[in-house]
């Protein structure tokens, strides 16, 4: 059969496709000059100011348990490798800081299979790479070296990236139960699922509270978001008194003296702790409570140890330090230039802020107790890089701000 011959191209279609052409070059170009603007500035001293204090915090806090507990009796033991994390995430933030946050949106779909992977390796039973703490398996990595990470936390970050990229391109169709709830609700609940099942009842909720309120900012109806809490609350029943997870938690938390020595010695120590400090503190590296009374002063309770040295205005300075990152993030979210932009800042300022409240109810006893790091503060290295890492796609946003009047 004898090729057909290609029809010349008219001088107005050349010209057309010439001009699309100048578009498209004149968008890639603007893109890219954009890319180069200033980050916010206020935002980096932020993130700068509460890692540099949480470094100081964690040296505090950790070196009796790293002088007792780790092999040569190091009490920098701790405090070295998070430094060493920490310098590592900086880096990390700043050169992320640069890159066009638009080519984030190819890591989107890999990253979150990646993190479905990662989840089901952790449930395998007999796994060598899966590593067990205190009745949990939520590691994975070599068992006595630092090479283990959580893939929780990969996961949150996968999350915020795919709801994000997807949610941007969608606007109006949000509304809809088969392209606004369906695809997202069942992410969300797998995640949910294999997080929870290791057990890991706080990073399942961070994930479902990140996805619900990028659901929620993408422009799902309100009327879903009732339904979905109403459901998430009689799941959460279930799961603390119907099928007994955490149930010792939740009688302590009420009462932790009623066996103080036993289940309710965490919390009573933690409590024990805040009240020492009083309105001043006893003093920045003069804590008792971390001379091995207090257990996970360095990690999950180190904001006892907080308030125990820096006292209550100590205390309160860190909380508005930490109220004015996640303002600031709302604020850039605000101002992104596009809806990717505003979705991506919007994720990751909510995981900061849920984790945050989350851990300072533990600590004071507002909430039960439960396994969730303190951002910036807790001893937890590829925690802390990947929490400097989304810093940075937050740094890369804010590039690229729409102009804004005066103040």
């Amino acid at each position: 059969m004898a090729q057909q011959r290609r029809r010349p191209m008219s001088r107005e279609e050349a010209l057309a496709r010439q001009a699309r052409r100048a578009r498209q070059q004149e968008k890639e170009q603007e893109s890219r000059e954009l890319a180069r603007g200033p980050i916010d500035l206020p935002f980096l001293v932020l993130v700068v100011l509460l890692s540099g204090i949480g470094l100081v915090m964690l040296l505090s806090a950790s070196f009796p348990s790293a002088y007792y507990e780790t092999e040569g009796a190091n009490p920098l033991f701790y405090f070295v490798r998070q430094g060493v994390f920490a310098v590592m995430g900086l880096a990390a933030m700043l050169l992320i800081g640069k890159i066009n946050y638009q080519r984030f949106r190819g890591l989107a779909q890999p990253l979150l299979f990646l993190s479905v992977i990662l989840l089901i390796l952790l449930l395998i039973p007999h796994n060598p790479i899966a590593i067990t703490r205190n009745n949990a398996t939520r590691w994975l990595g070599i068992p006595g070296t630092s090479l283990q990470f959580q893939p929780s936390e990969i996961a949150k970050v996968a999350v915020v990236l795919y709801f994000s990229d997807s949610i941007s391109k969608k606007k109006d169709r949000m509304r809809t139960f088969r392209y606004g709830i369906l695809p997202y609700g069942i992410i969300l609940v797998v995640l949910a699922v294999l997080v929870g099942l290791e057990p890991h009842l706080s990073g399942a909720i961070l994930i479902l509270g990140a996805g619900a309120v990028l659901m929620l900012v993408g422009g799902i109806h309100w009327g879903w978001v009732g339904g979905a809490a109403a459901a998430a609350g009689s799941l959460l029943y279930v799961v603390l008194f119907v099928i007994g997870y955490n149930t010792s938690r939740i009688e302590m938390w009420h009462n932790p003296w009623a066996d103080a020595q036993g289940k309710g010695y965490q919390l009573s120590q933690s409590l024990i702790s805040i009240g020492s400090g009083g309105l001043l503190g006893v003093g920045l590296g003069r804590s008792r409570q971390k001379f091995l009374f207090l257990p996970e002063e360095h990690n999950d309770f180190i904001f006892a140890i907080v308030c125990e040295e820096l006292g209550l205005i100590g205390a309160a300075i860190i909380m508005l330090l930490f109220a004015a990152l996640i303002l600031r993030g709302y604020w850039i979210a605000l101002h992104a230039r596009d809806r990717f932009g505003s979705l991506l800042v919007v994720g990751i300022t909510t995981l900061i802020g849920l984790q945050t409240f989350l851990n300072i109810g533990v600590v004071t006893g507002l909430l039960p107790t439960t396994g969730i790091s303190l951002p910036f503060f807790s001893y937890g290295g590829t925690a802390l890089s990947i929490q400097l890492a989304e810093m940075g796609i937050v740094l890369s946003v804010s590039r690229q701000m729409k102009a804004t009047k005066a103040g």
